[in-house]
Parts: structure tokens; C-alpha cells; sequence
């Protein structure tokens, strides 16, 4: 006989192999398409930055459409932020304290100051539907291609999940060239496959802030 026991995810404790750490900042406002800049000024403070293919920022966004004010989607376009508003980088613990360093520090994001604040870690999230924005899979492919590839991506990391799909594209600047992205949403994962994703993400770029996943609050 193969018994199974169910997992009851109401006593699920997330693991701190790796955190966000949230930092606070001093920035008015930002171009949209800003994930370039940030990544390079990060490195350029932590010199380590990127060499962990997990180490990632989360781009930065402003408010969302369906408050009252819908966000620019032009690349050029400028974000206008609140003081709520945190730079947020995903990190093994151990990376925690170096990264301490960007505490004091002003970033040039494309002549835009940022005055980089104080920091607190915060665990991953406990959820069973992940949704990343911008999600770096093959170039120049069509949405069944682009699926079939995140089936595969996920199958790689063990991941088991009932519903994936994915959403509208959006380039990101990278240097002289541009990276063709597109949003990623994965649903009904046990909490523990839930956070396996969060801590791997899929796909390159995790330090543009590319296949980075969080829980999607709509669901």
C-alpha cells in the first residue's frame, strides 16, 4: 500500500535561505525603464551583485492602474513615487549584511537621484499563485513557444503546478541592446513550490530584475 499524507500548509514555516531586503529611498521620480541603470549602479556599490545567478533587484513601479491614476507604460516615461516606495533586492541571507553597503549611497538612475535609506529583511511570500512581470525567455518568440519554454523552466526546478500563463510583452533597455520580456503568471502551488520559484526564479537577468516572482494578490 502508498499512503500519502496530505500537507497541511496551514503550519508551512518559509525558510530564510534567501529574503528580500527592502530598502528605503529617497527618489521623486524614475524613468520606467530603469532596470538597466539600476543594475549596473547596484554592482557598481556591491561589487558582488549578479555573480549568484539568484541574486536579483525587483524593478521599481509606481502605483498601479485601478487606483485612480493608470502607470505610464512608455519607456521614457517618468514614475513618480511615494516615499513608501522601496528598492527591493532578492538575496541569500548570507548576503544580507555586505549589502548593508548601499545604505548612504546615491544611485544615478539615467539623472535621476536615488539617496538609498536604512534596510529590514522580509521572508518570502506564503501563496499558491506567483506572477512575475518580466520574464527573459527565448527572443523573438510567439506565446506557445514562450510557454512551452516556461514548462520546461519550471519542470527543471521540480516545480508542480496546475495553470501557467503568460501576459503582455515589454522590452527592457540593456545597454545597446534590448531584452524582450514577457509577464508570467503560475498558479495553484503548494506553498513549498511557492518559495522553491521565489528563491530560483527563471530565465537570465535576475540582476535587471528579470524572472523574479511574487505572489500575485488577485487571486
Amino acid at each position: 500500500m502508498y499512503w500519502q499524507e496530505e500537507v497541511n500548509e496551514q503550519q508551512f514555516v518559509v525558510p530564510d535561505r534567501v529574503v528580500d531586503l527592502m530598502f528605503q529611498i529617497d527618489c521623486p521620480t524614475l524613468p520606467v525603464d530603469h532596470a538597466w541603470e539600476l543594475s549596473q549602479e547596484i554592482q557598481r556599490v556591491l561589487r558582488w551583485f549578479g555573480e549568484d545567478p539568484n541574486e536579483g533587484v525587483h524593478i521599481i513601479h509606481g502605483a498601479d492602474s485601478g487606483n485612480g491614476w493608470e502607470r505610464p507604460q512608455a519607456s521614457d516615461d517618468l514614475l513618480y513615487l511615494s516615499r513608501r516606495v522601496k528598492l527591493v533586492l532578492r538575496l541569500p541571507r548570507e548576503k544580507v549584511e555586505p549589502a548593508q553597503a548601499l545604505t548612504g549611497e546615491i544611485l544615478n538612475l539615467g539623472g535621476h537621484s536615488m539617496l538609498v535609506g536604512k534596510s529590514k529583511p522580509r521572508n518570502l511570500g506564503t501563496t499558491n499563485f506567483l506572477y512575475s512581470r518580466y520574464v527573459t525567455g527565448p527572443q523573438n518568440a510567439g506565446e506557445e513557444e514562450f510557454l512551452e519554454w516556461a514548462v520546461q523552466e519550471l519542470a527543471a526546478l521540480g516545480v508542480n503546478f496546475k495553470k501557467i500563463l503568460c501576459g503582455k510583452s515589454f522590452n527592457l533597455s540593456a545597454g545597446e541592446n534590448k531584452l524582450e520580456t514577457r509577464s508570467l503568471l503560475v498558479a495553484n502551488l503548494t506553498f513549498q513550490d511557492a518559495v522553491t520559484l521565489q528563491e530560483s526564479g527563471i530565465g537570465p537577468h535576475r540582476s535587471m530584475g528579470c524572472g523574479i516572482f511574487v505572489p500575485q494578490k488577485s487571486f
